[in-house]
């Protein structure tokens, strides 16, 4: 017998998909198919996937071309699928002529032509075009963010609400097209809306937004307040939008993986998530322009809360704030620590803008723990240690563009099936915002 097998991603099956299926057929008597996996593809830069991989596995079941469907999940896996199920031929598209050379000690290896004139990514950019217009005043970022949208299949930049105008602005901004410093602009220009403006802002321009149809990707939190929070909700709900929190860390590959393990017990019963996000002041105190300026508790807060509330929950006993307010009328603190109490277990967080620690995130369990070197929050790495060093074990994923684009893949994909999958669930957004107004109210917290 024969064997042929193939590979894909085999994302939005497509009569191009059938025919070269078709033609590797012909070639043996059983047809291997490999299916890249998700994670797979993120690693090689390909994270355009529309349909999730049991979708794809469940379409190509359906043609009845392959009579064997395996999942491809690392690098170099060709080799040992061709060894271990005893393959003759490798066959694959024309358009990778060439790059299955080294196979050839292996196996017979065959480029087949591909079908003109249809293509995954053509079909998902008819389907998924957006034009996300982006808002906020912290330049660097937002050029940062635009760079990024350029890996996703199907978005376009419709403009820059810039609410700081005094600054210069960076050339791949400057190209947009269009620049304003009027929200209601950039609104009617687009079908969604980035939010990376300061918290105090958030709710008036969701509202806003939402209240012209448009879908919204916030930087947490979503508000100032609990009611404001449940307000937007119902709103996007009735309006048939996505309200979506644009956490960057939720949608990294490392920390997914992070929270996979903590979740089978790979520490044992969790009893402590200890979270630290700190960095050097980067503008002085003063002026009218500051007004709106971003302290340490809603730049960092959110970030510092996810590993918290996503192992232990937002149902805590008690909480404790404690905080450095330098600047009163800007409610500005330099350092903020926040102390949990849960039934049976503990957390703690800390942020600061003015003073330096050590960036790590650190879960403890009843049999282990896991160590996340700074900067944790945009890690690629992270080790679980054990009493027994030689039962310790790293782990290393890779994250490009600070995760950045799996969030606009995410967010995209939300838009278009009108489902969403929850990285950041309704409770811990509405626990974020509730930290926050706290915070401003000054609830269970002590003054340094």
């Amino acid at each position: 017998m024969k064997k042929v097998i193939t590979y894909g991603t085999f994302d939005l099956f497509h009569y191009g998909h059938r025919r070269l299926l078709e033609r590797a057929k012909a070639l043996g008597d059983h047809l291997i198919v490999g299916v890249t996996s998700e994670d797979f593809d993120k690693a090689r830069g390909k994270i355009n996937v529309q349909q999730s991989l049991m979708e794809r596995i469940e379409v190509l079941k359906a043609t009845g071309l392959a009579d064997e469907i395996i999942v491809e999940e690392y690098e170099g896996q060709k080799i040992d699928d061709i060894l271990r199920y005893n393959v003759d031929i490798f066959a694959i598209g024309s358009d990778w002529v060439g790059k299955f050379d080294y196979l050839k000690q292996y196996c017979e290896v065959v480029y087949l032509e591909r079908t003109e004139g249809v293509s995954s990514s053509e079909l998902r950019a008819e389907k998924r075009e957006l034009r996300l217009g982006i808002v906020g005043d912290e330049l660097p970022f937002l050029s940062k963010f635009e760079r990024e949208s350029h890996y996703v299949n199907g978005l376009s930049i419709s403009g820059l609400c810039h609410l700081r105008r005094h600054e210069s602005i960076p050339d791949n901004l400057l190209q947009l097209p269009l620049l304003t410093s009027n929200f209601e602009e950039i609104v009617d220009a687009s079908d969604a809306i980035f939010l990376n403006s300061t918290p105090q802002q958030h709710y008036n321009q969701i509202k806003y937004a939402l209240m012209h149809g448009r879908h919204v990707l916030c930087e947490p939190p979503v508000s100032m307040r609990r009611d404001e929070w449940d307000e937007l909700m119902r709103l996007a709900e009735e309006k048939k939008c996505l309200l979506m929190d644009a956490l960057r860390t939720a949608y990294a590959m490392a920390y997914r993986r992070l929270l996979l393990l903590v979740k089978s017990g790979v520490i044992g019963k969790v009893c402590s998530v200890d979270s630290s996000i700190t960095v050097q002041r980067d503008t002085e105190l003063k002026g009218d322009e500051l007004i709106n300026v971003r302290n340490s508790i809603s730049t960092w807060g959110a970030n510092a809360l996810l590993p918290v509330f996503q192992l232990l929950g937002t149902d805590y006993q008690s909480k404790r704030i404690i905080t450095h307010i330098e600047n009163e009328s800007l409610k500005y603190d330099t350092f903020s620590k926040i102390d949990f109490v849960y039934p049976e277990a503990v957390a703690s967080i800390k942020v600061g803008k003015g003073v330096k620690t050590e960036g790590s995130l650190v879960v403890s369990g009843t049999t282990g723990y896991i160590y996340v070197p700074a900067p944790w929050w945009k890690t690629e790495y992270f080790e679980v240690r054990r009493e027994d060093p030689s039962f310790n074990k790293r782990y290393f994923y890779q994250l490009d563009g600070e995760g950045i684009r799996y969030e606009l893949v995410s967010f995209i994909r939300a838009v278009q099936t009108g489902r969403s999958y929850p990285y950041i669930s309704g409770q811990v957004s509405k626990a974020m915002v509730a930290i926050l107004e706290d915070f401003y109210n000054e609830k269970d917290l002590i003054r340094i």
